[in-house]
C-alpha cells in the first residue's frame, strides 16, 4: 500500500510539473527593426588592367611577339614601383582563324592581358600614360575602390544600432509598451562605388588622361529584436 501510495504521489508530481511548465517557457513579446548607418570614404586603390595583341600567319612568330610585348610592359610596371603581387595574368589566349583578305589563309591570333592594383591612387594618371607609352593595345582603368573597409565597419556599427533602437522606442511608445532589452542582433553591410572611369578609348587619344577617385560609400545595416514590456 505504501508503494502504491509513493507511485501515485509521483504521477501526480509529474502531471502537475507538466501542467506548468508552458507558462514557465512562454515567449515574452518582442519587436524586430532594421537599423542603418553609412559614410563616405576615399578609395584606397585603383585597378587597371592592359592587353597586347598580335595577328601572323606563323603560330610562333605571333606567340613571340606577344609575350615580348608583355614582358616589356610587366618591366616597366614593376620598375614603375609596382609590387609583384599586385601584377595577376588576366588571359593568356592563341588561336587560328581565317583571313579572306590574305587569300583564305589561316592567321594566328595572340593576346595576353594583365591585372595590376595601384596602391598610391594619385599616381593613376602616371600609370596609364605608361602602360601605352610601352605597348599596351589596350588600357581600362582606373577603377577605383576600397581595400579594407574592416575600421569603417566597426566605427558604423554602433550607429546602425543606435539607429535600430530609436525606431523600436517610437513604436514601442506608440503602443504603449516600453522598449526591454536585445534578445538578437544579425549584421549586413556593403559598399556603393563611385563612377567608375573606364580608360581605354580616352587614354588612347590622350596622355596624362585627367581621373578623379571620387568617394565610396560603406553601409552598414542591423537587423535587431528587442524584448517589448
Amino acid at each position: 500500500m505504501k508503494k502504491f501510495l509513493l507511485l501515485l504521489s509521483f504521477f501526480l508530481g509529474l502531471a502537475l510539473v507538466i501542467k506548468i511548465v508552458p507558462f514557465s517557457l512562454k515567449q515574452p513579446a518582442t519587436i524586430t527593426v532594421t537599423g542603418e548607418a553609412k559614410k563616405d570614404e576615399l578609395p584606397q586603390i585603383a585597378r587597371f588592367s592592359a592587353s597586347v595583341t598580335a595577328a601572323n600567319a606563323d603560330k610562333q612568330t605571333v606567340v613571340n611577339e606577344v609575350n615580348s610585348a608583355m614582358e616589356k610592359i610587366i618591366k616597366s610596371v614593376k620598375d614603375f614601383g609596382i609590387d609583384e603581387k599586385d601584377i595577376q595574368t588576366q588571359q593568356v589566349s592563341v588561336y587560328q582563324t581565317k583571313e579572306e583578305r590574305l587569300s583564305a589563309k589561316d592567321i594566328w591570333q595572340a593576346g595576353n592581358s594583365i591585372n595590376i592594383t595601384l596602391r598610391n591612387i594619385t599616381q593613376a594618371s602616371a600609370l596609364a600614360d605608361l602602360l601605352q607609352g610601352n605597348g599596351a593595345a589596350n588600357v581600362f582603368g582606373p577603377n577605383y575602390s576600397l581595400d579594407d573597409t574592416t575600421q569603417a565597419q566597426a566605427d558604423l556599427l554602433s550607429k546602425a544600432i543606435d539607429n535600430a533602437k530609436t525606431k523600436a522606442q517610437k513604436i514601442a511608445s506608440a503602443s504603449g509598451r516600453k522598449l526591454g532589452k536585445v534578445i538578437t542582433v544579425n549584421e549586413g553591410s556593403s559598399v556603393y562605388p563611385g563612377p567608375l572611369f573606364a580608360g581605354g578609348g580616352i587614354m588612347a587619344e590622350k596622355s596624362s588622361a585627367p581621373v578623379e577617385p571620387g568617394s565610396e560609400t560603406v553601409y552598414k545595416s542591423v537587423t535587431v529584436t528587442f524584448e517589448l514590456k
